[in-house]
């Protein structure tokens, strides 16, 4: 990969983070126990999928299940909507039209919450263009995270909003009509691992040394896995080379069919950081797209400390396309985030909160704001947005910078 992902701010920079201090190292070996049991009840190896799954959701222990700041700049990382105001006005301004296409009875349907900041804004926002959702749902896995977007909302909502606000268990059911949009979601999904081995698919698993360390083992693939690998092949039109590793998530559309739940009209909406498919698959990046981070650094060691740092791969926005249109959702557009944002009125949005601001300090902080969201050096051209519909239309939100001839 030749950019790290989750882009922080400041620019991450690459090596090993200083070290937990004791209470958190005490914290992160209580989880590579429980991992190590794991391993050892499943006859010396884990898949790696099961392994990233552990180490970020293990209830109380994993690292979007425990207590830990992960958003900011007392985090690992900084989101988009925990810059500013400015990212969540922008994509309320982009499925606003949808929303009123749907009626009085459409609802939101946030996947992964954050710390509520996207929440807060885009509520704000819908209320000002006439757009609200009948309900505004969030589906977060994370029990901390709820109590800490549930603050941050009942702070900062007004009674009218927040009464609209509501943390689900699982999708929207029965059927529904609505927005599902997905921020940083997808790079966090827990992912298989494979390489080729003899021109064989192998599968990357967790065992442990004779010191109890966990190390990489491979193993022969699952047909649904090697499966999923020759698609890959084909549509690049070579064989990947022996050696080669990476990511995949075959269960992509399962995925995608789980949290729509009995989505029956409306749009799907995701912003996230990968790579069209054959980019993706390119045999220079020959050790995938896997990183892990830790208080604004970015680190090779996947095995480090599990429950302290967040492990994250880029996302294949050409299986995101599949996947949604084999879900009955016709392909909107796919863009860069920069593109996305300027074209559903950044610089109007900029340009009020600017006018709003109590000093040149406010003012600066917003500009500086837009600068990251949208310069190649930043998150402009890392991030990219994706979007499908069914008996609905974005209307403006994907006409500025088309990027579907890469797909």
């Amino acid at each position: 990969m030749s950019e790290p992902p989750h882009p922080p701010v400041p620019e991450p920079r690459a090596g090993e983070p200083a070290a937990p201090d004791a209470d958190a190292l005490a914290h992160s070996e209580r989880l590579r126990a429980r991992i190590q049991e794991q391993i050892f009840a499943s006859g010396g190896a884990i898949a790696f999928s099961r392994f990233m799954e552990l180490c970020l959701y293990t209830p109380g222990l994993g690292y979007y299940s425990a207590g830990a700041t992960k958003f900011g700049p007392a985090g690992d990382f900084v989101t988009a909507p925990e810059l500013g105001p400015l990212f969540a006005a922008c994509v309320a301004d982009a499925v606003a039209p949808v929303l009123r296409q749907l009626g009085p009875e459409a609802q939101f349907l946030e996947i992964g919450g954050g710390s509520g900041a996207f929440a807060e804004v885009a509520l704000k926002r819908l209320l000002a263009l006439d757009a609200l959702p009948a309900r505004y749902a969030i589906l977060e896995p994370s029990a901390e995270l709820r109590q800490r977007q549930r603050e941050r909302l009942q702070q900062r909502l007004n009674p009218l909003l927040l009464d609209l606000v509501e943390w689900l268990d699982g999708p929207v059911q029965p059927t529904w009509d609505g927005v599902v949009f997905a921020n940083e979601v997808i790079d966090a999904l827990p992912t298989p691992r494979f390489t080729l081995h003899e021109g064989e698919v192998m599968e990357e698993c967790v065992g442990l040394d004779g010191e109890g360390r966990f190390v990489r083992v491979d193993k022969p693939a699952d047909a649904l896995l090697a499966a999923a690998v020759r698609h890959v092949e084909r549509q690049r039109e070579a064989p990947l080379p022996d050696g080669y590793r990476s990511e995949l998530l075959p269960q992509l559309p399962y995925w995608i069919q789980a949290v729509i739940g009995g989505l029956r009209r409306g749009a799907l909406l995701f912003i996230d950081y990968g790579h069209p498919r054959r980019e993706y698959y390119d045999t220079a990046r020959s050790d995938g797209t896997l990183r892990a981070f830790h208080r604004h650094r970015v680190s090779n060691d996947l095995f480090a400390w599990p429950g302290l740092q967040d492990l994250t791969a880029s996302v294949d926005f050409t299986a995101l396309a599949e996947a949604c249109q084999g879900a009955g959702f016709d392909f909107s557009g796919y863009c860069s985030q920069a593109s996305f944002l300027i074209g559903n009125g950044l610089e109007q949005r900029l340009a009020e909160a600017e006018a709003r601001a109590h000093d040149e300090a406010g003012r600066y902080r917003l500009r500086q704001e837009a600068k990251r969201l949208t310069l190649p050096g930043e998150m402009g051209e890392r991030f990219q947005a994706m979007g499908f519909a069914r008996d609905a239309e974005f209307g403006a939100a994907f006409l500025v910078g088309d990027l579907s001839w890469r797909l």
